[in-house]
């Protein structure tokens, strides 16, 4: 399921979004390009994730911020970047520019941090702004609990 568009028009220009999903989309098409080989590309998602088990031990905290712009590959980049585009511009719009960016930041630091209370041994490294957008996503739903939304459905039908 995924959303088309939602009928609730903001009332100003979104910059704060599309100044995220510019962000984004530059840094994954920097290292991609810059990190082409399987093995280079995985130190940099360790090197730039959240891994836990080095956060737990007095790691680099850095990580809760550039695991947030960080995508395993271009499905994962164009999921998280739709739901900002549909659902961010109403909550920058309520929120204000400044107030939306903090919001966004201490979401997305925040889904870090509890990735790292629920396990915080695990050695494989978090990356991503799904808990950004989820965050924006629940503030959406939380504010504008009426407003109508189109998504589109897929549906798989499996025949033996």
């Amino acid at each position: 399921m995924f959303p088309i568009r939602d009928h609730n028009p903001s009332g100003r220009v979104p910059y704060v979004v599309y100044a995220l999903i510019a962000i984004n989309v530059l840094a994954y098409l920097y290292y991609t390009a810059t990190y082409a080989s399987p093995r280079a590309l995985a130190q940099f998602y360790h090197s730039y994730g959240i891994v836990p088990a080095v956060l737990s031990q007095g790691g680099d905290s850095v990580t809760l911020l550039t695991s947030v712009f960080v995508h395993g590959g271009l499905m994962h980049l164009g999921g998280n970047m739709l739901f900002l585009w549909i659902f961010g511009d109403n909550m920058e719009d309520e929120m204000g520019h400044i107030g939306f960016l903090v919001f966004y930041i201490i979401g997305g630091v925040g889904a870090g941090m509890a990735q790292v209370i629920s396990d915080p041994f695990s050695q494989i490294p978090t990356i991503g702004a799904s808990g950004a957008v989820a965050v924006v996503m629940g503030g959406y739903l939380l504010l504008f609990p009426r407003a109508r939304v189109d998504i589109l459905l897929i549906l798989i039908i499996f025949f033996k």
